[in-house]
């Protein structure tokens, strides 16, 4: 169900639950409400109301970040890889390629190709160098914490950062972190570990973050503030 407060759109999400819960999620600020199955229409909209002045102020935080400009994959732009910034250069030939050295991304593409398979080739050479770290980073998080996904994959998604299914024990990642801080992917896998034994942000899931990264919330907001992708 969507509803529209105050010029803004709220996805509502009703869920076997107690209580209702916000978020305001990046990077582009959308807005959902997790509900109890039995809450009716006229509740959900009267608690999101109670709450549009803290909306309004985090989406408009969202809208304040720094964002990259449109990407044509030419000399010229930047490239971030592990949250250091690169500057592209371009070159052509018959093998699509893209080296890291110094403060340089050496790309060689096919001189025909359109701007949408140079695109596509870099995000999945930022899917390979992802699924590398993942390999390497969950196992560790799943030792320190006793919980241990049945599986994993990644995925490029616009509005969350991870995601998990606590039926299944399997959890997703964001291609995009591999732009960012290597503290973030940390921070992002133990969230989605401790969602498979804790479905909410309740104190327990808090409680849990706390006892194995007591710095998450920095981590979090470091996340949050880092430059995003360009968005259409």
């Amino acid at each position: 169900m969507m509803l529209n407060i105050s010029g803004i759109p709220v996805e509502v999400c009703r869920k076997n639950i107690k209580n209702m819960h916000l978020y305001v999620k990046p990077p582009n600020g959308k807005v959902t409400v997790s509900a109890p199955l039995s809450m009716c229409d006229e509740a959900i909209e009267r608690f999101v109301r109670t709450k549009v002045s803290w909306i309004k102020r985090q989406v408009s935080n969202f809208d304040k970040q720094l964002r990259q400009s449109e990407r044509e994959y030419i000399s010229g732009e930047t490239l971030y890889v592990w949250g250091k910034q690169y500057f592209l250069q371009t070159h052509y030939g018959n093998k699509n390629s893209l080296v890291l050295t110094g403060d340089k991304a050496l790309l060689t593409v096919r001189a025909e190709s359109s701007t949408e398979q140079r695109e596509n080739f870099i995000r999945e050479w930022y899917r390979e160098l992802l699924k590398v770290e993942v390999a390497r980073v969950l196992p560790k998080w799943e030792k320190i914490t006793g919980l241990k996904a049945s599986s994993w994959q990644t995925k490029y998604m616009t509005t969350k950062w991870g995601t998990c299914n606590t039926k299944t024990g399997k959890i997703w990642i964001n291609v995009q972190l591999a732009k960012k801080t290597p503290e973030c992917l940390e921070y992002v896998i133990l969230h989605e570990l401790v969602h498979l034994v804790e479905r909410n942000h309740n104190e327990r899931f808090i409680s849990l973050m706390d006892k194995f990264m007591p710095m998450w919330r920095e981590v979090k907001v470091s996340l949050n503030a880092q430059t995003l992708d360009y968005m259409k």
